[in-house]
């Protein structure tokens, strides 16, 4: 069966470049960074070029960025490492309802440590209320973390704004920009962004690696101890095949943009338009402007998103209900309940996440089965029609 991938946003594929450009790492180039002899030579200036690479995507300096293994440890490590660094001077931290769990659940441990930590709401759209952030800050608070670009629904906050208010108040802003890096524009200088988590599986690299960039003077805790790599803030000899591909995929990012933003808007907007012209009881999550370029999110009425995805898997689709983070967890998506819908609404969506291998011939294939099987779903489901 041929599969159609539509799942972007859980994870990419591996592209070709970025396999040929570690491969060697995985075989011949094997020499530990941290060692002194030339083959481990090589691995420590590979890691460093690819260090420049990643900066390069996001506008900074290379000695800001950090190497992790994944946007989940770059989340834990900016919100514990500067909640432990600052506990002196205030405990209170200020983040979103619909944040990744990630962010959330990392909130949850501070707040058993002592810490306070306030979510602020959404309104249906996604957007983070600014006026309750503001009326939110406190003469303790010492960090602002709210996403980019949401996993599920695709909203991309006003981070420009959230900075600044940051800034007034001399508060750190960091950023989880899993989704957002590599998909859209960003330039941490012109935002205003004090610490800037990604990951690399979310743009093309593998999984398994990922980065925390923290902007040059800000101090934060060690979240690993051990050894003195990254420069003494993250204790772990060096995945080097993974941040050499996390490099190339930057490099590849940063030269494609442009069209990659514009190619996948447009599949996004055809996709949106024959949803809501061929099926009805279709409801956008999200809004249609200010989200990211591949992301779709329909709730249908009558439908149980589980039941959906096993429908279309039958005929080779590949999507989600919600984030693949939250896969096996059977309450609603804490994103929808927070932008306003019923249970009900929350447990029938079905979130798309387009790439560069998708056709629009790809999403007419999509719709045509989606159609079907919601109608088929909606007559088992409704009593009257049994």
């Amino acid at each position: 069966m041929d599969i159609k991938y539509f799942d972007n946003a859980a994870t990419t594929k591996v592209s070709k470049e970025v396999l040929e450009e570690m491969l060697p790492y995985l075989k011949d180039e094997f020499g530990n960074p941290s060692s002194m002899y030339t083959l481990g030579r090589s691995s420590k200036r590979a890691v460093e070029e690819a260090r420049k690479k990643v900066a390069n995507l996001i506008n900074c300096e290379p000695e800001e960025i950090y190497f992790t293994s994944s946007g989940s440890e770059s989340d834990n490590t900016a919100i514990k490492g500067i909640a432990y660094e600052n506990y002196r001077r205030g405990r209170h931290i200020i983040t979103s309802k619909i944040e990744h769990p990630a962010v959330l659940n990392t909130c949850h441990t501070l707040e058993k440590q002592g810490f306070f930590v306030t979510y602020l709401d959404v309104n249906k759209e996604g957007f983070v209320d600014i006026n309750q952030l503001i009326k939110s800050i406190r003469y303790d608070t010492i960090l602002i973390s709210i996403m980019f670009a949401n996993n599920e629904i695709g909203t991309i906050q006003d981070i420009e704004e959230i900075s600044k208010i940051a800034k007034m108040y001399n508060i750190i802003f960091h950023t989880d920009a899993v989704q957002a890096c590599g998909n859209i524009p960003i330039d941490v200088k012109k935002l205003g962004i004090d610490m800037l988590s990604l990951s690399g599986h979310k743009f093309h690299a593998p999984k398994g690696i990922g980065a925390l960039y923290v902007k040059k003077g800000i101090e934060f805790k060690k979240f690993i101890d051990g050894g003195h790599q990254e420069k003494d803030k993250r204790a772990s000899t060096e995945n080097v095949p993974g941040i050499v591909a996390l490099g190339k995929a930057s490099e590849i990012a940063s030269k494609n943009l442009s069209h990659h933003v514009e190619y996948l808007s447009d599949l996004r907007n055809y996709y949106i338009s024959e949803v809501e012209n061929k099926i009805q009881g279709a409801i956008l999550n999200g809004p249609k402007e200010k989200r990211l370029p591949g992301n779709a999110n329909f709730s249908f009425e009558g439908i149980d998103g589980g039941a959906l995805l096993l429908n279309l898997d039958e005929k080779g689709i590949c999507a989600s209900s919600g984030s693949a983070c939250s896969t096996g967890n059977p309450n609603p998506s804490h994103v929808l309940k927070a932008i306003g819908l019923s249970d009900e609404l929350a447990n029938g969506a079905l979130r798309t996440s387009f790439g560069e291998d998708n056709t629009k011939e790809d999403i007419d294939y999509l719709v045509d089965n989606l159609k079907e099987s919601i109608t088929r779903l909606r007559i088992i489901n409704s009593p009257e029609l049994q």
